[in-house]
């Protein structure tokens, strides 16, 4: 009989783990590459390049793992989150709900990225999937907790950011690919 936390389980064998580290660390390292906007509570960030670039060198159930170990860091208090702030307070506050939804979007993208290594499958997948469901629970964050309408919180949570994210979403589809070239060569 096997335990979640035998050798036997590929998800937790030495590879595994470190690359679910390292990922957890690039996206604390990458909240910090951020700069606000003025008139949003959201701020431009490389966590969700970082995070989406999880998404392709993971399985869906490592990056749930990476996700939820990301905001585990942050809500103890750890100052992981963007812009190098941590506690419950932002998982309940205005952008909150870009966290919540990371927890979603990235096992989903990790999902269907599907077994071929392919450049126009990770960039679609994560623009077409992952921005979109980042972007639900960042309007709904914003207008449950600044009691906003669906207009002003589409222009706070998802029209600044579509230009960058896409561009995110190329790069990490880019890095990703040429990573698991790598990490096929190993095997």
């Amino acid at each position: 009989m096997r335990t979640a936390l035998t050798k036997e389980d590929p998800v937790f064998s030495i590879h595994n783990l470190t690359k679910m580290s390292i990922c957890i660390a690039l996206c604390c390292v990458a909240a910090y590459i951020s700069f606000p906007l003025p008139f949003t509570p959201g701020m431009v960030t490389a966590l969700t390049l970082t995070m989406a670039l999880s998404a392709f060198i993971l399985t869906p159930r490592q990056t749930l793992i990476v996700m939820l170990g990301y905001i585990l860091l942050g809500s103890i208090g750890l100052p992981v989150f963007v812009g190098g702030t941590a506690g419950l307070g932002r998982l309940f506050g205005p952008t909150g709900g870009f966290i919540v939804a990371f927890v979603v979007a990235y096992p989903v993208i990790s999902l269907l990225k599907g077994q071929q290594i392919s450049l126009k499958r990770y960039f679609l997948i994560a623009a077409a999937v992952g921005m979109p469901i980042t972007y639900l629970g960042g309007v709904i964050g914003m207008m449950l907790i600044l009691h906003i309408n669906l207009w002003q919180a589409l222009v706070m949570a998802v029209f600044p950011f579509i230009p960058g994210d896409i561009m995110k979403a190329f790069a990490a589809a880019w890095i990703g690919v040429k990573l698991n070239k790598i990490f096929h060569q190993w095997r």
